[in-house]
């Protein structure tokens, strides 16, 4: 249900074994729909079950920790916000179950950034308690930002660092190799949001490259012929046969 990962070449070979990828399902149906990493609304996995399908549900243990967060605040009255994209599955999947035991559905708020959590000012001020969670591949900084905002207004704040840590190691020693080279090269989907926030940390300390395979290099040919220590970082999601491509065709110098 969905693409099972933020990445097209993945995708494609699971296709090739026979595994396909549906955003609607036929109205009845027999076999095993597979939940995919990012989870799945409540709605959604109450429409799989009805037409007949069997669930298997590989929901990634980390984004199950932050359903359960959310479900966990909201049902202890708070007002739940959402650090992360709204129209992103895995925050999708969040905000159903959040909202599924919140008393009113307006108390469950998604925020892009910061400006967002700004733009609701004053109905933040009228809450008693304030309940943040994170989607996983958010940065570190979005939460440090907001928590710094909100404590200049609100007393009873409870925070939830659901970033995962593998994307936080990640996030931090791409930042310490962006600072020795004077080009990094972001390898993964530009669908994949860890992979795309980690080309938009970098571009705040050197030149980077957001590229989904090695083909794509050709398009930067002279940044490449230019620079004199080249980083390589890549997103959770792109396999290892993808990154040696990359690695390969930079140290030829082709």
């Amino acid at each position: 249900m969905g693409e099972l990962i933020h990445n097209s070449q993945v995708i494609k070979e699971l296709e090739s074994l026979g595994i396909k990828t549906v955003d609607n399902l036929p109205q009845k149906g027999n076999g095993i729909c597979v939940i995919r990493s990012h989870g799945a609304s409540l709605e959604v996995l109450r429409e799989i079950e009805d037409k007949g399908f069997e669930i298997v549900d590989l929901t990634c243990p980390d984004v199950k920790k932050v359903q359960n967060k959310a479900i966990e605040l909201a049902d202890e009255g708070y007002f739940v916000i959402i650090l992360g994209r709204a129209e992103h599955p895995e925050v999708m999947a969040i905000s159903s179950n959040a909202r599924s035991h919140a008393k009113n559905a307006d108390d469950v708020f998604i925020a892009k950034n910061l400006n967002s959590i700004k733009e609701i000012k004053e109905k933040i001020k009228k809450q008693n308690k304030i309940g943040i969670v994170v989607q996983t591949t958010q940065r570190v900084e979005y939460l440090n930002e907001v928590v710094d905002y909100l404590r200049t207004f609100c007393k009873d704040i409870r925070i939830m660092n659901t970033i995962c840590a593998s994307t936080s190691l990640r996030q931090n020693e791409a930042k310490t190799l962006a600072q020795e080279s004077d080009l990094m090269v972001v390898v993964g989907s530009k669908k994949s949001a860890n992979t795309t926030h980690l080309a938009e940390i970098l571009c705040h300390i050197t030149k980077t490259i957001h590229i989904e395979t090695d083909l794509e290099l050709d398009n930067y040919k002279d940044l490449i012929k230019k620079a004199q220590n080249i980083g390589v970082t890549a997103g959770a999601s792109t396999p290892d046969y993808i990154i040696n491509k990359v690695l390969d065709k930079l140290s030829k110098g082709e």
